[in-house]
């Protein structure tokens, strides 16, 4: 079983790690819609700090990637995991037969991409200063991460069904 968790920590992070270089910056922390789905994904198939292992794996592979602010990748990326797999947990995204609430998995996914958006966007602002505030781009983050979580709790829910209606012959 835990090779089976790693495996799918590695590839699901190792995915949000491509979606992460591929979009330069700071475009790839506005469109992670990819991100939202393999963290969704990951708690549906690993449970508990599923999605927290997937987004320890992405922020390591992406802080390895952009090393100056390594701590801060992995940081924010754990904190994304972290809340995906609470905040599911507390909706009961699931059903005890394996099946899952879609509306509650789109509001967890929602809620959590929309949160750590706002962390981070204040660290990077108000904490670092790297970034002047700016009232535009705070309403962007918000609404892009509402969007992202909305879409990637979705996909997720999605392709759990195909998975699990392939799985089962339904």
């Amino acid at each position: 079983m835990l090779s089976r968790r790693v495996a799918v920590a590695t590839i699901f992070g190792a995915a949000i790690f491509v979606s992460k270089i591929i979009l330069p910056s700071p475009i790839d922390k506005m469109v992670i819609v990819v991100q939202a789905m393999f963290l969704a994904l990951g708690f549906l198939l690993m449970g508990a700090l599923g999605a927290t292992f997937v987004a320890l794996v992405g922020g390591v592979l992406t802080a390895l990637w952009r090393a100056p602010l390594s701590f801060f990748t992995i940081t924010f990326a754990v904190v994304y995991g972290l809340l995906v797999d609470l905040s599911s947990l507390a909706l009961k995204v699931k059903y005890q037969e394996g099946g899952v609430k879609t509306k509650r998995l789109v509001v967890a996914v929602t809620l959590s991409t929309a949160v750590v958006g706002l962390i981070s966007y204040y660290v990077t602002t108000h904490i670092l200063a790297l970034l002047p505030r700016n009232l535009v781009l705070e309403v962007s983050i918000l609404v892009a991460g509402i969007i992202n979580g909305l879409v990637g709790g979705y996909l997720a829910a999605l392709i759990w069904r195909r998975v699990l209606l392939r799985m089962w012959g339904r």
